[in-house]
C-alpha cells in the first residue's frame, strides 16, 4: 500500500500521538509505569475515571499483533485492572 492508501485505511505511517507520549515530546503524567506499558489520564475524559494504558512496544493496530504479543496484551489488561482499582 502507498502512504496515501495507508492513511485512508487509518494506518499510521509516522509517529502517533502515543509514540510522542512515550518519547516525551507530548507531556503526560503517568499514573502507572513498568517495563511493558504506561497508563495516563485522558486529557478529555468521557467518564469520571478515564485513563489509557498503552504498550511500550508499538502495535499500531490490533490486527498487527502477533502470537508473541499474547503476554503483552494480557499484561495490558492486568495493568488496566490495577490502575482502575487504584483510581477507584
Amino acid at each position: 500500500m502507498s502512504e496515501g492508501e495507508l492513511a485512508q485505511a487509518g494506518r499510521p505511517t509516522g509517529p502517533t500521538i502515543f509514540d510522542k507520549i512515550l518519547d516525551g515530546s507530548i507531556p503526560a503524567k503517568f499514573i502507572h509505569e513498568d517495563d511493558k506499558c504506561v497508563a495516563f489520564m485522558d486529557v478529555a475524559p468521557q467518564a469520571p475515571v478515564h485513563f489509557l494504558v498503552i504498550p511500550r512496544k508499538r502495535i499500531a493496530m490490533i490486527e498487527e499483533a502477533e502470537d508473541g504479543d499474547a503476554e503483552l496484551l494480557g499484561h495490558l489488561l492486568l495493568a488496566a485492572k490495577k490502575v482502575a482499582k487504584e483510581q477507584g
